[in-house]
């Protein structure tokens, strides 16, 4: 079976990685680009693709992946799917589109897949953008890598501090109108007052102290992205009027009769049940339908396994630049014992926390230990003290007064307080021993 010269040809002349392979898995063609970023210097024709973008034996479904092959041919169509692979700059999230070949008997004789690299997530600690390899994770990035590209009304549904305007930002940069403004409106930060004069502007004199026209952030949108943060807190009065928005894409500014035209897409994002409250009364169902064309929900941390390798570093990095702090391994499995109900923002704040107690390059689990038992949210398997800390002017003061409050408070053996300390029961028994 031959590849026609006419479609290599092609192939070889688009920027986008591709490559064209046999129901086999057998690369029989590829471009230029896709042997630069995927090749790392060896010859992939002849080679199978998985062995290629995945470096291992056997095709993706048979190694806990959507194999975008094997759903083609379920399907007989184009396929999508999200994947990590290995590429010249190591592995990165690659957003990939199959699409079956039919030869002159009416089968599927080849298959071309195209690449296009998704820069806004990351597999590995990064200083920005979105971070997770875990399932939860790559389900996420996997619609938001679909409907980025619309223009679809997107609702992001996740408890507080998941990152949810973090993802509305990257669903703006992964779209057309990544060039105009992303606006965000704090909705729960407005009263029913200033809501409509904040979103849709005002003309002068309409209200007592508007001494001047103010565009709203409806305008200040115009071309871009309106991100709704925390949308269930909308005033039930004011909501009407974001759904006239929504459906004629025209608003008027308070105080005045002019109708005015804006070109956006509406981001919006909650922790309510927005449904439960549509069943309530406490939100209009016509406005909930509008919002949540596209619902994406936001996976909390404590669904995101293995996660939290990635995101302590590339948070560590982002609260102490300068710094170049590293955890060790105790206190990374004391942070991946911890519930966080606060999720990401939570665990930002206890690791900002944690570098501050920290006088030297590398974070230890009693750095986060001590910061657990000061920060007042809620610990696991960390008893609460009883009283409040003694004053301390020095970590290693801290530390000690922290171990006899814990050996105190703590019902079980020394290694069960060494395990959930993070720390070996022979560096426990050396800190007790020098407590006396």
């Amino acid at each position: 079976m031959t590849t026609p010269r006419q479609l290599i040809a092609y192939l070889d002349g688009l920027p986008e990685p591709h490559i064209v392979f046999d129901p086999d898995y057998r690369i029989v063609a590829a471009n230029a680009a896709y042997q630069r970023d995927y090749g790392q210097g060896q010859a992939v024709v002849g080679r199978r693709c998985y062995q290629v973008s995945h470096h291992i034996d056997v095709p993706c479904d048979q190694a806990g992946e959507s194999c975008p092959l094997a759903r083609s041919r379920q399907s007989g169509q184009v396929e999508r799917v999200l994947h990590l692979h290995h590429t010249a700059h190591g592995e990165e999230y690659v957003h990939i589109e199959l699409t079956p070949v039919l030869g002159e008997d009416g089968q599927v004789a080849f298959y071309v897949e195209k690449m296009a690299a998704m820069p806004l997530a990351s597999s590995t600690p990064a200083a920005q953008g979105l971070i997770g390899r875990s399932g939860a994770f790559q389900h996420m990035l996997d619609l938001l890598a679909r409907v980025a590209p619309s223009s679809a009304s997107v609702l992001l549904l996740g408890e507080s501090g998941t990152g949810k305007e973090l993802l509305a930002r990257a669903i703006h940069e992964a779209s057309p109108r990544a060039r105009k403004p992303l606006v965000v409106v704090d909705c729960a930060s407005l009263t029913e007052s200033l809501f409509e004069s904040e979103l849709f502007g005002h003309e002068r004199g309409a209200f007592t102290g508007a001494n001047q026209a103010k565009a709203g952030l409806v305008e200040a949108a115009h071309g871009g992205t309106l991100f709704l943060d925390e949308v269930g807190d909308i005033p039930l009065a004011m909501q009407v009027k974001l759904l006239r928005l929504l459906e004629s894409g025209t608003h008027r500014r308070v105080g005045s009769t002019e109708l005015r035209h804006t070109d956006l897409r509406i981001v919006a994002a909650t922790h309510r049940d927005l449904a439960a409250m549509v069943a309530q009364g406490g939100f209009r169902e016509d406005l909930y339908y509008r919002l949540s064309v596209f619902p994406i929900a936001v996976p909390p941390l404590r669904e995101r396994h293995g996660d939290m390798a990635l995101l302590a570093p590339a948070l560590l990095e982002r609260v102490a630049p300068q710094r170049r702090l590293r955890l060790s391994a105790p206190a990374m499995a004391l942070l991946e014992r911890q519930h966080f109900r606060g999720n990401v923002r939570e665990l930002r704040n206890l690791l900002e926390r944690s570098a501050l107690l920290c006088d030297g390059q590398t974070l230890e689990a009693d750095h986060i230990a001590l910061a657990l038992s000061t920060g007042g949210g809620e610990r696991e398997r960390l008893p609460s003290p009883s009283r409040p800390a003694t004053p301390v002017h020095s970590l290693q003061a801290a530390s000690d007064e922290q171990l006899r409050r814990l050996l105190a408070a703590h019902p079980g053996s020394r290694a069960e307080l060494a395990a959930q300390l993070g720390m070996s029961e022979r560096t426990l028994y050396r800190k007790l021993k020098a407590l006396g």
